[in-house]
């Protein structure tokens, strides 16, 4: 019986673990890594702020037909994990050996498709692989896996001899890790823990409040994300000091695990405000990032604020419609990604006119709006919680 039991936790955290290291994949080897890799992605392959800002709006859409499909196919979190893996090896792939934006540009735009698979297939597949009172610290520990791809992203860059190698590598380790999650899942336990069949949308009007945020969020986040190490560069920073600067994002977004408990006792449109508001301040320092150490460590106040931001949001959604965490998740992470389209292309369009800068200003503005759907309950009241029914 003991024995039973240990083979069970072992199993669960396990899980936990493969899961982690697929969001580090199809996040921060894969999606993300394409800001990092961005300024020798447009040596090989020439292409303009604005045309860069068009791929990665293109890929922000990509994402959000993948969330959808979560939204869709909640009770069918082994699907959504394949899924994933497909297309965010496939998109890999494709930019590893692309010679020309003709190729480059689509497999772009499916590697990132991953990212929107993954999220809620993940978050049905914890939740019925472990026990309620464990759910909450996994979900944290699992969304946090970003922090680690960014890392491992920025080391495949000082390491490795050029891009393609490095997008080629990330496929690999991302189809291992989807392999894990799938090996490790076991589809018939709790099956309450899955969403149920949709039967209204009603329950969509209950996340207004976090969407709304999470738009925000993802329009002034796409600023770093996108242009945060071309930025650097531009400013005088070396090449391997703003891959340093990288690396230091991925840092911040892994100490999330370490903070994951203190914010999980806050309110979770608390937790946002703290967390959102952080990364207004993190993008306004980037703007003009002077020394190297205080942009390495706006940096990581960043990758620790977006990850916790992004962990606020799961907690928020399953605080709302606490019968469809998977899509309601799901809901919330494409608007944000929206945002993102929206606001890559903007920036890209302002970083011509007005120049970086003066976007990044502009950008932390937009995350100090974000910031306040955590805290405008009089402007923007919480509509009732969905009901224990899940319409």
């Amino acid at each position: 019986m003991k024995r039973s039991l240990s083979f069970q936790v072992d199993r669960e955290l396990a899980l936990v673990v493969a899961g982690t290291c697929l969001i580090a994949g199809t996040y921060g080897l894969v999606r993300l890594a394409y800001g990092l890799f961005l300024p020798d992605i447009q040596a090989s392959v020439p292409m303009s702020s604005a045309a860069a800002g068009q791929v990665s709006s293109g890929a922000s859409a990509a994402y959000c037909v993948g969330a959808l499909a979560g939204l869709v196919a909640g009770g069918r979190p082994r699907l959504l994990v394949l899924g994933a893996v497909a297309t965010a090896a496939a998109g890999s792939i494709g930019m590893a050996v692309a010679t020309t934006t003709t190729v480059l540009v689509p497999s772009a735009v499916l590697a990132s498709a991953g990212a929107g698979l993954a999220s809620p297939g993940l978050v049905a597949v914890v939740g019925r692989n472990l026990s309620p009172a464990r759910v909450g610290r996994a979900q944290a520990t699992v969304n946090a896996g970003t922090g680690p791809g960014l890392v491992v992203a920025g080391l495949l860059a000082l390491l490795l001899p050029d891009w393609r190698v490095g997008f080629a590598t990330s496929a690999v380790l991302t189809a291992a890790a989807g392999a894990a999650v799938l090996v490790l899942d076991r589809p018939g336990r709790t099956p309450a823990q899955v969403d149920p069949p949709p039967s209204s949308g009603r329950w969509l009007a209950a996340l207004l409040r976090p969407a709304v945020g999470a738009f925000l969020l993802g329009a002034a986040s796409a600023t770093v994300w996108t242009y945060g190490r071309a930025h650097l560069v531009s400013s005088g920073t070396s090449d391997s000091a703003s891959v340093l600067a990288w690396i230091a994002l991925g840092v911040g977004g892994t100490a999330t695990v370490l903070t994951a408990p203190a914010l999980a006792r806050r309110p979770a449109p608390r937790a946002w405000l703290v967390t959102t508001g952080a990364v207004a301040v993190a993008i306004a320092v980037l703007a003009a990032p002077g020394p190297l150490p205080v942009a390495v460590l706006a940096c990581g106040v960043f990758g620790w604020a977006f990850v916790a931001a992004s962990s606020a949001l799961i907690a928020w959604s399953a605080e709302l419609v606490p019968l469809r965490a998977a899509s309601g998740t799901a809901a919330v992470f494409i608007a944000l990604v929206l945002g993102q389209a929206a606001g890559s292309s903007a920036a890209g369009s302002l970083a011509d006119l007005v120049g970086l800068p003066v976007t990044f200003l502009l950008a932390a503005a937009v995350c100090v709006l974000a910031a306040g759907c955590g805290g405008l309950r009089s402007v923007l009241p919480a509509l009732p919680k969905a009901s224990s029914a899940g319409r």
